[in-house]
C-alpha cells in the first residue's frame, strides 16, 4: 500500500491498535482472523525484558515476554469494547500465568494499550465484568502500556489456518474458535 498525504476530498481511514494476550496466540490468532473489522493480526511477543526474544526463549519463562496477538481494527467497523467482550469469552482471566494446560507467565492475561484513552474502555469493561460476577473468581488480567513488541516467528503467523488438523489447533483452537462463532455471529466476517 503505498503512503498517500489526505486531500479535502479524502481521508486515510482511521486505524487503532490493541495488543492482547490470551494464552497461546494460535488461538488467539485463530478467532481474531475472523472478526469483522479486523484489519491485521499479528502474534507476537512483548511486555518482556528480553529485545527480538524467540519462542524458545519465550516459553522458558524467562524472557518476562508474554504471548500475544496485536490487532489492527477499523473503529468504524468494531468497537474497543465488542473486541473485549470477544477476548474475555475466548479466554479464563481468572487464572494467573495459565490457559488451560499451558502455565507459565507467557500464557499470561492481559491488554496492552496503543493509546491513553483505551484504559477507559478498558476500565469500564472490567467494571462491569467484577459487578455482574461473571468469573467466580476474581479477573487477573494485566493492563500495561504495550512495550517491547516483537512479531514472532513467520511460522507461528496464521498458525491455525495453515495447521487445521494439529492437535492443538484441534482440541483447543478450534473450540474457541466455534464458541466465538455462536456467541458473535454478527461480528465473523463473511
Amino acid at each position: 500500500m503505498q503512503n498517500q498525504s489526505p486531500t479535502p476530498s479524502s481521508s486515510p481511514v482511521a486505524r487503532e491498535v490493541i495488543t492482547l494476550g490470551g494464552g497461546c496466540f494460535w488461538c488467539t490468532e485463530a478467532v481474531f482472523v475472523q472478526v469483522q473489522g479486523i484489519t491485521d493480526v499479528e502474534s507476537g511477543y512483548s511486555n518482556g525484558q528480553t529485545q527480538n526474544p524467540s519462542y524458545e526463549q519465550v516459553c522458558t519463562g524467562d524472557t518476562g515476554h508474554n504471548e500475544v496477538v496485536r490487532l489492527e481494527f477499523d473503529p468504524a467497523q468494531i468497537s474497543l469494547r465488542e473486541i473485549l467482550e470477544i477476548f474475555f469469552i475466548i479466554h479464563d482471566p481468572t487464572t494467573l500465568n495459565q490457559q488451560g494446560h499451558d502455565v507459565g507467565t507467557q500464557y499470561r492475561s492481559g491488554i496492552y494499550t496503543s493509546a491513553p484513552e483505551q484504559e477507559k474502555v478498558i476500565d469500564a469493561v472490567l467494571a462491569e465484568i467484577a459487578e455482574s460476577r461473571t468469573y467466580r473468581k476474581p479477573v487477573v488480567t494485566e493492563v500495561l502500556p504495550l512495550a517491547n513488541y516483537w512479531p514472532a516467528e513467520a511460522y507461528h503467523q496464521d498458525y491455525f489456518e495453515n495447521h487445521p488438523n494439529q492437535g492443538y489447533c484441534l482440541m483447543v483452537a478450534a473450540p474457541k474458535v466455534e464458541k466465538f462463532r455462536k456467541t458473535f455471529a454478527n461480528l465473523v466476517k463473511h
